[in-house]
C-alpha cells in the first residue's frame, strides 16, 4: 500500500457501543462515576446491561470513530483493532469497511468476545461509559503492519490502548514504524483516569515521540498536575510540536510551535449527546493536518465535525461531514 493511499491509520480498542439514557441518580445507583470511563469485566457488563433501559447498538471505539469521521470528510483511513470472530465483530468490521476504511486486522478465533461499551447519556448530554474490553486485550505487535504504518501520513493512537500489556507493545511498534518512516504520530489522552494511571509514561511519550497531542481540559490538567487550564497550557507549550486542546462549549486551543490559536466551538442548535465529540474533533483536525492546512483551519475543521456529532445520539456522523466543511477548504 503506497503513501498516496492512506492519510491516517488509527490504532485503538475495537468496541461496539451500547447507547442508552440514564438520570444522574441511576448512574450513582449503578456505581458509575459520571462523565468517566470505567473498565469492567464480563460479569459486570452483563449485570449493567440488564439494569439499563432500551439501548441502541452501534460500532464505536475512540480511534475507530475518528477514522470513520475522517472517511466522512473525504479522507483515506485505515484502522487496526482486535475483534472476535463473533456477531459483534462482524458488525464492527462491516461498518468500517462500508465507509471505505482499510481494516484487515485478523479477528481472534478464541477467547473473550468482541468488546462492548455501555454508554449512558445523561439529560445534560454528558456521557458515562462502562467498557468491557473483551477481545481488545489480545491486540499485539503482530497485528501492527509496519508497512501500513509507513504508508500513512499520520498514525493516530488512543490512550485507552495503554491499558492492556500486549496492546502497549503494539503501540510502541507503531510509533517506531511511523517515526522510522518520517511520518507523524498523534496521541489522544482519552480519559483523565487513564492519564492518572500512566502519567509518567504519557509524559515520556510526548517528549520526543509524539508530534500531535489531543487532550481535553480535564486530561491536560491531570497530565501536568496543573492548577488550572491556563497553567497546564503553559506547561504544554514547547513540550510537543503541536497540541489540540478541547474545552467543550468554550471551543479549543491549538498550540503549534510558538503560535497559540483560540478556536470557537461551532454552533449547534441542541446538544443531544457528547459521545465522540473529541473523537470527531480529532478527525477534522487530522484531515486538515494531512492536507497541510494551517493549524487554525485544522481546529475549525475539528469544531465543525464535533458539532455534528453532539447534535444526535451516537459517535458516528449522520451526514457527510465533507458537505459541512466545504467552506473551510
Amino acid at each position: 500500500m503506497s503513501a498516496a493511499q492512506i492519510d491516517v491509520v488509527g490504532i485503538g480498542n475495537a468496541i461496539v457501543d451500547v447507547l442508552s439514557h440514564a438520570e444522574d441518580h441511576a448512574l450513582a445507583a449503578l456505581g458509575l462515576a459520571k462523565g468517566a470511563m470505567t473498565l469492567i469485566d464480563a460479569a459486570d457488563a452483563d449485570r449493567l446491561y440488564d439494569k439499563v433501559g432500551s439501548a441502541v447498538e452501534a460500532s464505536g471505539g475512540s480511534a475507530a470513530n475518528t477514522i470513520a469521521g475522517l472517511a466522512s470528510l473525504g479522507g483515506r483511513g485505515a484502522y487496526v483493532g482486535k475483534v472476535r470472530d463473533d456477531v459483534l465483530g462482524r458488525i464492527f468490521a462491516h461498518d468500517l469497511k462500508a465507509l471505505g476504511v482499510h481494516f484487515e486486522t485478523a479477528p481472534a478465533s478464541d477467547g473473550p468476545g468482541t468488546a462492548r461499551c455501555l454508554v449512558l447519556v445523561s439529560p445534560d448530554a454528558q456521557r458515562t461509559m462502562a467498557t468491557y474490553l473483551g477481545a481488545c486485550v489480545s491486540l499485539g505487535p503482530d497485528d501492527v503492519d509496519a508497512n501500513l504504518i509507513a504508508a500513512a501520513k499520520a498514525t493516530y493512537l488512543e490512550g485507552y490502548l495503554w491499558d492492556p500489556p500486549l496492546a502497549k507493545e503494539a503501540f510502541r511498534k507503531a510509533i517506531g514504524a511511523a517515526r522510522g518512516a518520517g511520518r507523524k504520530v498523534a496521541l489522544s489522552l482519552s480519559d483523565a483516569f487513564c492519564v492518572d494511571r500512566y502519567r509518567d509514561e504519557f509524559l515520556g511519550l510526548i517528549d520526543g515521540q509524539v508530534d500531535v497531542l489531543f487532550a481535553n481540559e480535564t486530561e491536560l490538567i491531570s497530565l501536568f498536575q496543573a492548577r488550572d487550564f491556563d497553567d497546564a497550557l503553559q506547561q504544554a507549550r514547547g513540550r510537543v510540536p503541536m497540541a489540540a486542546l478541547t474545552r467543550s462549549a468554550h471551543g479549543s486551543v491549538v498550540l503549534a510551535g510558538n503560535e497559540v490559536h483560540v478556536i470557537d466551538a461551532a454552533p449547534v442548535a441542541r446538544v443531544v449527546d457528547t459521545t465522540g465529540a473529541g473523537d470527531l474533533y480529532a478527525a477534522g483536525f487530522l484531515f486538515g493536518l494531512t492536507r497541510d492546512l494551517p493549524p487554525a483551519t485544522c481546529g475549525r475543521l475539528g469544531s465543525v465535525a464535533a458539532a455534528e456529532i453532539i447534535s444526535h445520539i451516537g459517535a458516528r456522523p449522520e451526514v457527510a461531514l465533507s458537505t459541512l466543511v466545504a467552506h473551510l477548504l
